[in-house]
């Protein structure tokens, strides 16, 4: 819970920022003697909701490696130094040239079993995985996961996250204030022509509030792709096996924590249903049972 609280505090905090913003420089008069302009609160709310989620896309990478501690040992420019880099340089370029992607940048960072795959363009992507994960388990199964975070790389799933969250920033920021906009108005009929104590009451209320609800669809969405990744490593493999072993030894480790910029990206899940970007190991052990591979 403390991870998915975070998450939302500070997409929050990003909306907070962006409407203080947007206040300083005039760009928020949406409400006036004439009442609620629709069109000028959606531009708005696309705005405020969609730059905080681009922004986050666009330092994914660089946020990513400074969080973990990762440590870069192969991609464009870097080479490996040991024969077991060399196999993991190897294992993701092997994966990426099948998937039809440029070469990700590959990084390693102390912790305990887990992995991930952020970056904001498919081309220039980051590949990482623990020392945990890498003691704990055979080479087929981190082939397996590797395979897994070039799968999420492939399918442009950094992209296609940031995008609902962007959708969902931006009815959170609109529903709140028209909402507002009808308890300080009609409610409590404030007949000034600004906005009373009442809309900014509610603003801030339901901002919190829907921004929970927001996130129960952006989790949504998070399983399903890890659904689908877990089918792109299987192809990438050619056999379905040593992804559901991957599975099941983490179903039976404790799953290692990420940041919250990365949390979504990772081999491991949540905690609760609703809240879980990672649908339960049983659940994508079973829908890999049943695909052909």
């Amino acid at each position: 819970m403390k991870r998915i609280f975070l998450f939302l505090l500070t997409n929050i905090a990003v909306m907070v920022v962006l409407g203080v913003i947007t206040s300083i420089f005039g760009l928020n008069r949406f409400m006036g003697p004439g009442g609620l302009s629709i069109p000028t609160l959606m531009m708005y709310s696309l705005v405020v909701g969609f730059t905080g989620a681009f922004i986050s896309l666009l330092i994914s990478k660089p946020m990513a490696k400074w969080s973990t501690g990762a440590r870069v040992i192969g991609g464009p420019g870097v080479q490996p130094s040991t024969g077991d880099e060399a196999w993991i340089v190897g294992t993701v370029q092997k994966f990426a040239d099948k998937a039809g992607i440029g070469m990700p940048e590959v990084a390693i960072y102390e912790g305990e079993p887990n992995a991930f795959a952020t970056g904001a363009f498919k081309n220039s992507a980051l590949v990482a995985v623990s020392t945990g994960l890498l003691q704990s388990m055979t080479k087929e199964e981190v082939e397996a996961v590797i395979g897994h975070e070039v799968a999420h790389i492939a399918n442009g799933d950094m992209v296609t996250m940031t995008l609902i969250q962007g959708v969902m920033n931006t009815f959170v920021v609109f529903l709140s204030r028209v909402i507002g906009y009808f308890v300080d108005k009609v409610v409590l009929r404030n007949t000034s022509d600004g906005p009373g104590i009442g809309y900014y009451a509610t603003t801030i209320v339901l901002d919190i509030l829907l921004s929970f609800l927001a996130h129960m669809i952006v989790a949504w969405f998070s399983r399903q792709r890890e659904f689908r990744a877990d089918a792109g490593a299987a192809s990438l493999m050619g056999q379905s096996r040593s992804m559901q072993n991957a599975l099941a030894r983490l179903g039976g480790l404790a799953p290692g924590e990420l940041p919250k910029s990365v949390a979504a990206m990772g081999i491991t899940g949540g905690l609760g249903k609703l809240f879980s970007t990672h649908p339960p190991m049983e659940e994508r052990i079973a829908r890999l049972q049943q695909s052909k591979i």
